[in-house]
């Protein structure tokens, strides 16, 4: 069973997800230039939500290169000393072929791995259990392989082969997931394909539904203890931003996500529940003590089907182009229903549940006023009881 969601968002000047310039994001789709907003800030967005309540932080995964001292945070509550736990840390991981090392200054030197890891707490408990029940050979292999770099990391083959007996116990430490954004989002670790994991969801970069221009805010900044000073300012700028609305577009194989979550219905449902909820509200965080575009969507179209997706960008190949009495967010809902009805009419309309809510003051068209509901939690009730988890 597969859910998809269809989201139309209306944003006051903003600059949310900034390119390497620090231009708002954008591209060209249907012959014409749109805002965009990726995919990894929505998702980004989506994680931070989960953390604001919506879920148990056991069933939140964090993704870092700094897992070194949390490992060495969980030994030293076992009894083992701190440095030593970080240095064993480093060899059971190089065993893995995922090597740490050194960063900054002398004076303010920092272990990272080289990768970013997606691990949930029970990853790190379980890669803790094999590094303390496999202690002495794990700091043999540091003063052996490590110690001698003096802060350099070794060879991956060198790291693999000091610690070659224990390769299955570290890898099988990283089987599984009890966290929902680990089990949403997927892992891809290139040096360990095995413990790669498949994502149940799929988030597109959101776009507007129109063609936008940018702007520039000139910017000036007068020092407080020359108010009365008129000759110049302090401190100049400039910082583009636009206004857009967007379509956004996310779903869930709800079997997939079960996969991950070893069956787990309860966590499955918990899951999918945290991934509407978080949804609604995650807004980027680019520029937003410049800008406060704190706004909320104003049309979400919710379908439960048994199988395939379909997303609705190609309502806006057109852009929609405001006129008289009728503005961009309404005529993008005319927009994405006529291209429902469309797909509807020529491939057969998907059975299973569909639900559709909006802002009072929205005109939405047959067929989807046919499944209009009163609030959000309306529509999320009904694709909780579609899913049947």
């Amino acid at each position: 069973m597969n859910i998809e969601l269809h989201i139309l968002q209306n944003f006051a000047p903003s600059n949310l997800n900034r390119d390497d310039t620090g231009s708002p994001k954008s591209c060209d789709f249907g012959g014409y230039r749109r805002a965009r907003i990726s995919s990894q800030a929505i998702k980004r967005a989506i994680r931070s939500e989960f953390k604001r309540g919506l879920l148990p932080i056991d069933n939140v995964a964090e993704r870092s290169k700094r897992f070194r001292t949390v490992i060495g945070e969980i030994l030293a509550s076992r009894g083992r000393a701190a440095t030593e736990a970080e240095r064993v840390f480093d060899a059971a991981l190089g065993g893995l072929g995922i090597l740490s090392e050194q960063r900054g200054s002398e004076e303010d030197a920092e272990t990272l791995t080289e990768v970013l890891l997606f691990a949930d707490r029970s990853h790190l408990e379980r890669f803790a259990d094999v590094c303390d029940k496999n202690w002495d050979t794990l700091s043999d292999a540091y003063k052996n392989v490590w110690a001698p770099k003096k802060g350099k990391k070794p060879s991956k083959d060198e790291a693999k082969k000091a610690v070659a007996g224990l390769t299955k116990q570290l890898s099988d430490a990283l089987d599984g997931c009890r966290s929902a954004d680990l089990a949403l989002f997927g892992r891809m670790l290139a040096d360990l394909p095995g413990k790669n994991i498949d994502a149940a969801s799929q988030v597109a970069h959101a776009i507007s539904t129109h063609q936008v221009n940018f702007d520039f805010d000139y910017y000036t900044a007068v020092d407080d203890r020359k108010p009365e000073d008129t000759a110049g300012a302090d401190m100049i700028g400039t910082v583009e931003f636009n206004s857009a609305c967007f379509y956004r577009y996310g779903n869930i194989d709800v079997a997939q996500l079960k996969t991950n979550l070893r069956g787990d219905d309860a966590l499955t449902a918990k899951s999918v529940l945290a991934f509407l909820e978080a949804s609604r509200d995650a807004i980027p965080t680019g520029k937003q003590n410049s800008f406060a575009a704190q706004n909320p969507p104003s049309f979400v179209f919710a379908v439960v089907r048994d199988s395939g997706f379909w997303s609705l960008a190609n309502a806006f190949v057109k852009p929609v182009r405001p006129r008289g009495e009728e503005d961009v967010v309404q005529l993008s809902v005319y927009a994405l229903t006529r291209h429902w009805s469309d797909l509807a009419a020529t491939y057969g309309a998907p059975s299973g549940t569909i639900a559709a809510c909006a802002l009072p003051s929205l005109e939405v068209p047959a067929p989807l006023d046919n499944v209009r509901v009163a609030s959000y939690g309306d529509l999320v009730k009904r694709v909780m009881d579609a899913i049947g988890v």
